[in-house]
C-alpha cells in the first residue's frame, strides 16, 4: 500500500471512527446527558456561525444570535434526528430555515418617543467595517430570490460548506442531480448580476 492510498485509508477511518462517536454522542444527548451535548455544540459551532456568518454577510452579532436559534430549535427537535444524514448537515438545514425565517420577518423598528435622547454611535457601520460591497450584495440579494430547492442547494454547498453527496443524502435525490441544480442556480445568478449591473 502506498502513501496516497495509506493516507486515504486513514481519513477514511477516521470519518467512520467520528461518525460513530457522533452517533453515540447524539444517542446521549438524546437520553440527556449534558455533556454528550455540550460535545455536540463543540464539534459542530464553529461550522454552523461560520455558515450563518456568511448568510447574514458579515453580520456577527446576527450570525451569533441566529446560531443561537439553531441550536435551540436543533434540542427541541433532537429526538426526531435518525441519523439518515450527518448532525453537521441537519443542523445546517435548521439554521438555513432560521436564517430565511429571519429575513422574511417583518422590520421590527420601534419608534422612540419625541422626549427621549438622539445618541449618535461613532463607530463605523457593519458596511464599512466589512467593506460591504455593492456587487456582494447584489449576489446575495439573487441567491435569496433563487427558488427554495436552488437556494438550499446553493447556500448548503457555497455558504454552509456542505459536500454534494451530504445534501444529496439530505434532499433524498442523487449527486448528480444536486450538481444539475448548482449549474441551473449558476446560470440564473448569472443572469441576474447581468441585469443588476445593467439597471
Amino acid at each position: 500500500m502506498g502513501h496516497a492510498e495509506m493516507a486515504q485509508t486513514v481519513r477514511e477511518l477516521s470519518g467512520v471512527i467520528f461518525e460513530f462517536g457522533e452517533a453515540r454522542l447524539v444517542n446521549a444527548a438524546k437520553l440527556g446527558d449534558r455533556d454528550a451535548a455540550e460535545r455536540l455544540v463543540e464539534l459542530t459551532y464553529a461550522a454552523v456561525y461560520a455558515s450563518l456568518y456568511r448568510m447574514c454577510h458579515g453580520d456577527a452579532d446576527l450570525a451569533a444570535d441566529l446560531t443561537q436559534d439553531t441550536y435551540r430549535k436543533a434540542w427541541e427537535a433532537l429526538a426526531g434526528f435518525d441519523g439518515r444524514s450527518k448532525l453537521s448537515t441537519w443542523l445546517y438545514r435548521i439554521a438555513y430555515t432560521t436564517f430565511l425565517n429571519h429575513v422574511r420577518r417583518p422590520d421590527r423598528n420601534v419608534e422612540l418617543d419625541e422626549g427621549s435622547i438622539e445618541v449618535n454611535d461613532p463607530a463605523p457601520s457593519i458596511e464599512d467595517t466589512i467593506g460591504k460591497s455593492e456587487e456582494s450584495s447584489m449576489l446575495r440579494e439573487a441567491v435569496l430570490a433563487l427558488p427554495d430547492e436552488l437556494r438550499y442547494t446553493v447556500t448548503a454547498h457555497y455558504w454552509g460548506e456542505v459536500p454534494i453527496p451530504e445534501i444529496a443524502r439530505q434532499e433524498k435525490i442523487t449527486a448528480v442531480a444536486i450538481r444539475k441544480r448548482l449549474r441551473k442556480a449558476c446560470m440564473l445568478l448569472e443572469a441576474a448580476m447581468m441585469e443588476s449591473r445593467q439597471s
